[in-house]
Protein backbone atom coordinates (compact mmCIF):
# COMPACT_ATOMS: atom_id res chain seq x y z
CA UNK A 1 0.00 0.00 0.00
CA UNK A 2 1.50 3.40 -0.93
CA UNK A 3 2.46 5.58 1.98
CA UNK A 4 -0.49 7.82 2.85
CA UNK A 5 0.32 11.27 4.32
CA UNK A 6 -3.17 11.30 5.82
CA UNK A 7 -2.10 8.52 8.20
CA UNK A 8 0.37 10.70 10.10
CA UNK A 9 -1.90 11.42 13.06
CA UNK A 10 -2.51 7.67 13.46
CA UNK A 11 1.15 6.73 13.14
CA UNK A 12 2.57 8.91 15.88
CA UNK A 13 1.29 11.31 18.49
CA UNK A 14 2.22 13.27 21.57
CA UNK A 15 -0.03 12.56 24.52
CA UNK A 16 -1.45 15.74 26.03
CA UNK A 17 -2.02 16.12 29.76
CA UNK A 18 -5.76 16.62 29.20
CA UNK A 19 -5.91 13.17 27.57
CA UNK A 20 -4.86 11.48 30.80
CA UNK A 21 -7.48 10.16 33.23
CA UNK A 22 -7.40 12.44 36.29
CA UNK A 23 -9.25 9.96 38.50
CA UNK A 24 -6.77 7.24 37.59
CA UNK A 25 -3.79 9.52 38.28
CA UNK A 26 -5.17 10.42 41.73
CA UNK A 27 -5.67 6.72 42.47
CA UNK A 28 -2.12 6.03 41.26
CA UNK A 29 -0.77 8.76 43.54
CA UNK A 30 -2.83 7.16 46.30
CA UNK A 31 -1.04 3.85 45.78
CA UNK A 32 2.30 5.61 46.14
CA UNK A 33 1.03 7.34 49.29
CA UNK A 34 -0.09 4.04 50.79
CA UNK A 35 3.33 2.48 50.18
CA UNK A 36 4.85 5.33 52.18
CA UNK A 37 2.30 5.70 54.97
CA UNK A 38 0.83 2.23 55.33
CA UNK A 39 3.29 -0.32 53.91
CA UNK A 40 1.15 -1.16 50.88
CA UNK A 41 2.60 -4.21 49.17
CA UNK A 42 3.62 -5.89 52.39
CA UNK A 43 1.82 -9.03 53.47
CA UNK A 44 2.02 -7.83 57.07
CA UNK A 45 1.03 -4.18 57.31
CA UNK A 46 2.24 -1.93 60.17
CA UNK A 47 -0.09 -1.74 63.13
CA UNK A 48 -0.10 2.04 62.98
CA UNK A 49 -0.08 3.84 59.67
CA UNK A 50 0.97 7.43 59.10
CA UNK A 51 4.02 9.67 59.34
CA UNK A 52 5.23 9.69 62.94
CA UNK A 53 8.14 12.00 62.06
CA UNK A 54 5.85 14.77 60.84
CA UNK A 55 3.57 14.27 63.84
CA UNK A 56 6.40 15.45 66.09
CA UNK A 57 5.98 19.04 64.88
CA UNK A 58 4.98 21.23 67.84
CA UNK A 59 2.14 23.02 66.07
CA UNK A 60 0.01 22.43 62.97
CA UNK A 61 1.39 25.53 61.27
CA UNK A 62 1.49 26.30 57.57
CA UNK A 63 4.62 26.32 55.49
CA UNK A 64 5.84 27.29 52.04
CA UNK A 65 8.47 25.60 49.92
CA UNK A 66 9.99 25.77 46.45
CA UNK A 67 10.63 22.92 44.04
CA UNK A 68 14.10 23.62 42.67
CA UNK A 69 16.05 22.08 39.78
CA UNK A 70 19.53 20.98 40.86
CA UNK A 71 20.79 20.62 37.26
CA UNK A 72 19.75 21.49 33.73
CA UNK A 73 16.72 19.44 32.71
CA UNK A 74 13.46 19.33 30.80
CA UNK A 75 10.48 19.69 33.13
CA UNK A 76 7.56 17.27 32.88
CA UNK A 77 4.81 16.18 35.24
CA UNK A 78 3.92 19.42 37.05
CA UNK A 79 0.28 18.44 36.60
CA UNK A 80 0.88 15.78 39.26
CA UNK A 81 1.42 18.41 41.99
CA UNK A 82 -2.26 19.11 42.76
CA UNK A 83 -3.18 15.45 42.19
CA UNK A 84 -0.65 14.21 44.76
CA UNK A 85 -1.97 16.75 47.27
CA UNK A 86 -5.51 15.60 46.51
CA UNK A 87 -4.51 11.99 47.14
CA UNK A 88 -3.22 13.04 50.56
CA UNK A 89 -6.44 14.90 51.28
CA UNK A 90 -4.32 17.82 52.42
CA UNK A 91 -5.08 21.52 52.20
CA UNK A 92 -1.96 22.07 50.15
CA UNK A 93 -1.67 24.05 46.95
CA UNK A 94 0.96 24.30 44.25
CA UNK A 95 1.77 26.87 41.59
CA UNK A 96 3.91 26.07 38.55
CA UNK A 97 6.42 28.76 37.65
CA UNK A 98 7.62 27.24 34.37
CA UNK A 99 5.80 25.55 31.52
CA UNK A 100 5.77 21.86 30.78
CA UNK A 101 8.56 20.96 28.42
CA UNK A 102 10.67 23.93 29.52
CA UNK A 103 14.44 23.58 29.64
CA UNK A 104 15.60 24.93 32.99
CA UNK A 105 19.04 25.45 34.49
CA UNK A 106 20.36 24.53 37.91
CA UNK A 107 18.77 26.67 40.62
CA UNK A 108 15.54 27.37 38.73
CA UNK A 109 12.43 27.37 40.92
CA UNK A 110 9.94 25.35 38.91
CA UNK A 111 7.01 25.50 41.36
CA UNK A 112 5.93 26.81 44.75
CA UNK A 113 3.86 24.80 47.23
CA UNK A 114 2.08 25.82 50.41
CA UNK A 115 0.04 24.07 53.09
CA UNK A 116 0.08 22.53 56.56
CA UNK A 117 3.72 21.77 57.34
CA UNK A 118 3.06 18.17 58.41
CA UNK A 119 1.17 17.43 55.20
CA UNK A 120 3.86 18.95 53.01
CA UNK A 121 6.49 16.88 54.79
CA UNK A 122 4.50 13.68 54.31
CA UNK A 123 3.81 14.32 50.61
CA UNK A 124 7.27 15.66 49.74
CA UNK A 125 8.97 12.43 48.70
CA UNK A 126 6.08 11.09 46.63
CA UNK A 127 5.65 14.43 44.89
CA UNK A 128 9.33 14.61 43.99
CA UNK A 129 9.39 10.97 42.88
CA UNK A 130 6.83 11.70 40.16
CA UNK A 131 8.54 14.89 39.01
CA UNK A 132 12.05 13.44 39.03
CA UNK A 133 11.02 10.36 37.07
CA UNK A 134 8.99 12.19 34.42
CA UNK A 135 11.47 15.04 34.02
CA UNK A 136 14.19 12.41 33.68
CA UNK A 137 12.33 10.79 30.78
CA UNK A 138 11.78 14.18 29.13
CA UNK A 139 15.45 15.14 29.57
CA UNK A 140 16.72 11.83 28.20
CA UNK A 141 14.38 12.14 25.22
CA UNK A 142 15.62 15.62 24.40
CA UNK A 143 19.23 14.39 24.49
CA UNK A 144 18.35 11.69 21.95
CA UNK A 145 16.42 14.14 19.75
CA UNK A 146 19.48 16.39 19.64
CA UNK A 147 21.62 13.44 18.58
CA UNK A 148 19.46 13.14 15.43
CA UNK A 149 20.51 16.65 14.46
CA UNK A 150 18.63 18.22 11.55
CA UNK A 151 17.33 14.90 10.20
CA UNK A 152 13.63 14.68 9.31
CA UNK A 153 13.50 11.29 11.07
CA UNK A 154 11.20 11.39 14.09
CA UNK A 155 12.16 9.75 17.36
CA UNK A 156 9.62 7.34 18.85
CA UNK A 157 9.26 5.63 22.22
CA UNK A 158 8.37 1.95 22.78
CA UNK A 159 6.31 -0.17 25.17
CA UNK A 160 9.37 -0.69 27.40
CA UNK A 161 7.86 1.43 30.14
CA UNK A 162 7.67 1.18 33.93
CA UNK A 163 4.54 -0.85 34.84
CA UNK A 164 1.82 1.58 35.90
CA UNK A 165 3.72 4.58 34.53
CA UNK A 166 3.02 3.85 30.82
CA UNK A 167 0.91 6.90 29.96
CA UNK A 168 2.83 9.29 32.19
CA UNK A 169 6.16 8.24 30.69
CA UNK A 170 4.82 8.49 27.16
CA UNK A 171 3.48 11.96 27.98
CA UNK A 172 6.97 12.89 29.23
CA UNK A 173 8.55 11.64 25.99
CA UNK A 174 6.44 14.19 24.13
CA UNK A 175 7.57 16.95 26.45
CA UNK A 176 11.15 16.09 25.57
CA UNK A 177 10.51 16.38 21.83
CA UNK A 178 9.87 12.72 21.00
CA UNK A 179 6.71 11.03 19.78
CA UNK A 180 4.57 8.13 20.96
CA UNK A 181 4.79 5.03 18.77
CA UNK A 182 1.75 3.23 20.10
CA UNK A 183 0.20 3.46 23.52
CA UNK A 184 -0.40 -0.27 23.96
CA UNK A 185 -1.30 -3.46 22.17
CA UNK A 186 -4.78 -2.10 21.53
CA UNK A 187 -4.07 0.66 19.00
CA UNK A 188 -2.04 -1.01 16.24
CA UNK A 189 -1.51 -4.41 14.70
CA UNK A 190 2.20 -5.09 15.15
CA UNK A 191 3.44 -8.31 13.57
CA UNK A 192 6.85 -9.14 15.01
CA UNK A 193 9.19 -12.09 14.55
CA UNK A 194 7.42 -14.15 17.21
CA UNK A 195 4.06 -13.59 15.53
CA UNK A 196 5.51 -14.77 12.24
CA UNK A 197 6.99 -17.83 13.94
CA UNK A 198 3.76 -18.60 15.80
CA UNK A 199 1.80 -18.16 12.59
CA UNK A 200 4.19 -20.45 10.68
CA UNK A 201 4.92 -17.57 8.31
CA UNK A 202 8.35 -18.67 7.20
CA UNK A 203 7.75 -18.33 3.46
CA UNK A 204 6.93 -15.19 1.47
CA UNK A 205 3.45 -16.45 0.68
CA UNK A 206 2.70 -17.09 4.35
CA UNK A 207 3.97 -13.65 5.37
CA UNK A 208 1.70 -12.09 2.76
CA UNK A 209 -1.28 -14.15 3.93
CA UNK A 210 -0.72 -13.21 7.58
CA UNK A 211 -0.52 -9.49 6.83
CA UNK A 212 -3.64 -9.60 4.70
CA UNK A 213 -5.47 -11.52 7.40
CA UNK A 214 -4.51 -8.85 9.90
CA UNK A 215 -5.85 -6.09 7.65
CA UNK A 216 -9.11 -7.94 7.09
CA UNK A 217 -9.58 -8.60 10.82
CA UNK A 218 -9.05 -4.99 11.90
CA UNK A 219 -9.38 -2.55 8.99
CA UNK A 220 -9.55 0.30 11.52
CA UNK A 221 -5.94 -0.23 12.62
CA UNK A 222 -2.62 0.34 10.91
CA UNK A 223 -0.53 -2.77 10.26
CA UNK A 224 3.20 -2.77 11.04
CA UNK A 225 5.51 -5.67 10.28
CA UNK A 226 8.98 -6.29 11.70
CA UNK A 227 11.64 -7.62 9.33
CA UNK A 228 15.25 -8.52 10.00
CA UNK A 229 16.37 -9.38 6.46
CA UNK A 230 16.21 -7.57 3.14
CA UNK A 231 14.45 -10.49 1.42
CA UNK A 232 11.46 -10.12 3.77
CA UNK A 233 10.65 -6.60 2.58
CA UNK A 234 9.14 -7.36 -0.84
CA UNK A 235 6.43 -9.78 0.40
CA UNK A 236 5.51 -7.42 3.23
CA UNK A 237 5.15 -4.55 0.74
CA UNK A 238 3.12 -6.79 -1.55
CA UNK A 239 0.78 -7.63 1.32
CA UNK A 240 0.07 -3.93 1.87
CA UNK A 241 1.60 -3.27 5.30
CA UNK A 242 1.41 0.35 6.36
CA UNK A 243 4.74 0.38 8.23
CA UNK A 244 7.83 -1.79 7.97
CA UNK A 245 10.06 -2.02 11.03
CA UNK A 246 13.73 -2.70 10.30
CA UNK A 247 14.97 -4.60 13.32
CA UNK A 248 18.68 -4.52 14.16
CA UNK A 249 19.86 -3.64 10.65
CA UNK A 250 23.45 -2.48 10.33
CA UNK A 251 23.96 0.77 8.42
CA UNK A 252 24.68 -0.58 4.92
CA UNK A 253 21.63 -2.89 4.65
CA UNK A 254 19.56 -0.25 6.46
CA UNK A 255 20.34 2.23 3.71
CA UNK A 256 19.34 -0.32 1.06
CA UNK A 257 16.16 -1.24 2.92
CA UNK A 258 15.04 2.38 3.36
CA UNK A 259 15.52 2.93 -0.39
CA UNK A 260 13.39 -0.16 -1.14
CA UNK A 261 10.58 1.00 1.15
CA UNK A 262 10.52 4.76 0.58
CA UNK A 263 7.23 5.95 -0.88
CA UNK A 264 5.69 2.47 -0.69
CA UNK A 265 5.20 2.25 3.08
CA UNK A 266 6.35 4.04 6.21
CA UNK A 267 9.73 2.93 7.49
CA UNK A 268 10.83 2.58 11.11
CA UNK A 269 14.26 1.62 12.42
CA UNK A 270 14.72 -0.10 15.78
CA UNK A 271 17.44 -1.97 17.66
CA UNK A 272 20.88 -0.72 18.58
CA UNK A 273 19.62 2.86 18.79
CA UNK A 274 21.60 5.16 21.06
CA UNK A 275 23.38 8.52 21.15
CA UNK A 276 26.26 7.13 19.10
CA UNK A 277 24.18 5.56 16.32
CA UNK A 278 21.44 8.18 15.98
CA UNK A 279 23.47 10.64 13.85
CA UNK A 280 24.19 7.94 11.24
CA UNK A 281 20.59 6.72 11.28
CA UNK A 282 19.42 10.31 10.85
CA UNK A 283 21.58 10.64 7.72
CA UNK A 284 19.87 7.60 6.19
CA UNK A 285 16.56 9.29 7.08
CA UNK A 286 13.98 6.57 7.73
CA UNK A 287 10.62 8.04 8.66
CA UNK A 288 10.95 6.96 12.27
CA UNK A 289 13.48 5.56 14.72
CA UNK A 290 12.31 3.98 17.98
CA UNK A 291 14.35 3.76 21.15
CA UNK A 292 13.43 1.89 24.33
CA UNK A 293 16.10 3.72 26.33
CA UNK A 294 13.96 6.86 26.39
CA UNK A 295 11.95 5.20 29.15
CA UNK A 296 13.67 2.04 30.37
CA UNK A 297 17.10 3.63 30.79
CA UNK A 298 16.21 7.23 31.65
CA UNK A 299 17.91 8.33 34.90
CA UNK A 300 15.98 10.39 37.38
CA UNK A 301 16.89 14.07 37.49
CA UNK A 302 17.57 15.93 40.74
CA UNK A 303 14.78 18.17 42.01
CA UNK A 304 14.62 19.30 45.61
CA UNK A 305 12.07 20.87 47.94
CA UNK A 306 13.59 23.92 49.59
CA UNK A 307 11.67 25.31 52.52
CA UNK A 308 11.12 29.03 53.08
Amino acid sequence: MPRDPGQTDRLIRRLRWDELDTAWLIAFAGLARDEDLAGAGLRQRPLRAGDPSASLLPAPGRARARIVARRQMVIAGLGMVPLVFQAYGAECTGRALVGEGSVVTAGTVVAEVEGPAANLLSAERILLNFLQRLSGVATTTQEHVRALGSSATRLLDTRKTTPGFRMLEKYAVGQGGGYNHRLGLFDRIMIKDNHLAAGDASSSARITALVRRAREARPDLLVEVEVDRLDQIAPVLEAGADIILLDNFSLAPMREAVAMIRGKAWCEVSGGVNHATLPSIGEIAPDFVSCGALTHAAPWVDLGLDWD
